[in-house]
């Protein structure tokens, strides 16, 4: 565990001594079932073997972090939580708001942090840093670790710290991720089933190395139209309309609601009949329930990118994939493929440099492996 000493390795530079926890918590990818989490619906994620680290020791009445990667710093009293600073930084504050908010009592502590999660991506890194905090005073404090209920803490700091409107699916996989499977998600019960990758095939991640730069404010409205449609359709959310009941509604919705709601009714049909393939092993109807993931998110979601399309055109020309599409938010960030595994490094080369080609960037691919959720794992000595 490489990023386990460097982060050990990094604590006892900065603050003498070996570090008393190590704690990680990990990025993911979500194989189908975009934009559905905040409308109560269902998705498929997958916790990935890419994660935040965090080595720490217990401090009186105060945090002090060190973002390795980044070199900068952060301290801050529990009793007196900064509401401004660096991005990063609010991530911490945020949790450490949302825990004591709910009730939690916290022990101060320092630590550094680091991690191989790219930021900005649409890996989760910044779900992956909430779960690592909350980790991390989980060990400190010695509460219980209750995965799914630090997860909703972290969702009520993006949503009320950060004012993010985000769904739970990203702190809910990071909490509770299984490895070797991805997990089928109900966003609205959070009831979790393992479901297993078809025999034969890996996830290979593409990152388009583009930035997401209007992903806040039109996360925050692509919420506010489905809210709308849902309101419009009489339900509670979009989770509880079928493609009948929407097309009796048509007359009555604009157009782009038509749309936006139409994606998430169908995305979660496809959801869920993803889940029944990977359970028996039909990797030809997982890949191609992706591929009308991506079409549906790019025509009728309008969340995709010029690099995001030509990424995963790139992919679907390539033998031995299965299927290609966005995951995460959208608007940039990475793509995902199903491929045999007998063809993936042909597949990564042809894709990195038809990528190339089309858009004058160098593409980041790698085969991303299904992870165990956030943990406290014993300090490098």
């Amino acid at each position: 565990m490489e990023l386990k000493r460097r982060v050990s390795d990094a604590f006892e530079e900065r603050f003498g001594g070996r570090p008393d926890f190590v704690v990680r918590a990990p990025g993911r990818v979500n194989l189908i079932g975009e934009h559905t989490d905040y409308n109560d619906g269902f998705c498929l994620p997958m916790a990935i073997d890419r994660a935040t680290w965090i080595a720490l020791r217990p401090r009186e009445g105060a945090v002090a972090v060190h973002a390795r990667d980044m070199d900068d710093a952060l301290t801050f009293a529990l009793d007196a939580l900064p509401r401004e600073g660096a991005q990063w930084g609010r991530y911490v504050t945020g949790v450490s708001w949302a825990l004591q908010e709910n009730g939690y009592t916290l022990s101060g502590w320092e630590g550094v942090l680091s991690g191989n999660v790219p930021i900005g991506s649409g890996l989760s890194s910044s779900a992956a840093l909430e779960m690592a905090v909350a980790r991390s005073f989980a060990a400190v404090s010695g509460f219980a670790w209750e995965p799914t209920r630090m997860a909703q803490m972290a969702q009520q700091a993006e949503n009320h710290w950060l004012g993010l409107k985000s769904g739970i699916m990203d702190q809910l996989i990071s909490a509770n991720g299984q490895a070797d499977h991805a997990l089928l998600m109900d966003c609205r019960s959070l009831a979790l089933t393992p479901v297993p990758l078809p025999t034969g095939t890996v996830i290979v991640v593409m990152d388009t190395r583009t930035p997401r730069d209007l992903i806040h404010s039109a996360y925050n409205e692509r919420r506010a139209e489905c809210e709308r449609a849902a309101e419009v359709l009489g339900v509670a959310a979009l989770r509880d309309a079928g493609s009948a009941e929407l097309v009796r509604a048509a007359g009555k919705l604009d157009d782009t609601s038509f749309r936006r709601a139409r994606h998430v009714i169908t995305e979660n049909e496809r959801t869920l009949a993803a889940a029944e393939a990977m359970r028996a092993g039909d990797a030809g109807e997982l890949g191609r329930l992706m591929n009308a993931s991506h079409d549906s998110l790019r025509h009728d979601y309008e969340v995709t990118s010029d690099t995001l399309n030509a990424m995963v055109e790139s992919a679907r020309r390539q033998p031995g994939c299965l299927g290609a599409r966005m995951t995460g938010a959208g608007f940039g960030g990475c793509a995902i493929a199903l491929v045999r595994a007998a063809a993936v490094e042909p597949f990564m080369a042809a894709v990195s440099g038809e990528y190339a080609r089309r858009t004058g960037l160098t593409p980041d691919l790698f085969v991303a492996q299904p992870s165990a959720g956030a943990s406290l794992v014993e300090p490098a000595a």
